[in-house]
């Protein structure tokens, strides 16, 4: 399990949730107010599912300009 916080582009925020949102990955999605924009709590059974979900289906998505994953031990 990991916790991804993201910055989006301004205005995009629900946009983005909502395609974060269809990942079979992303168990939860949460806008917040701060530095970063949404938090995300994203399951996988191997660490290279993780980085394969944050980067090819997560980071690759219009309006996010950046990521911060927290990895739960």
């Amino acid at each position: 399990m990991a916790y991804i916080t993201i910055s989006t582009e301004v205005g995009v925020e629900r946009e983005v949730m909502d395609r974060l949102s269809v990942l079979p990955e992303v168990k939860e999605v949460h806008e917040v107010y701060g530095v970063y924009d949404l938090v995300v709590r994203v399951e996988t059974d191997k660490i290279s599912e993780l980085k394969e979900a944050l980067g090819e289906k997560i980071r690759s998505l219009d309006g996010v300009r950046s990521t911060l994953t927290m990895i739960v031990i």
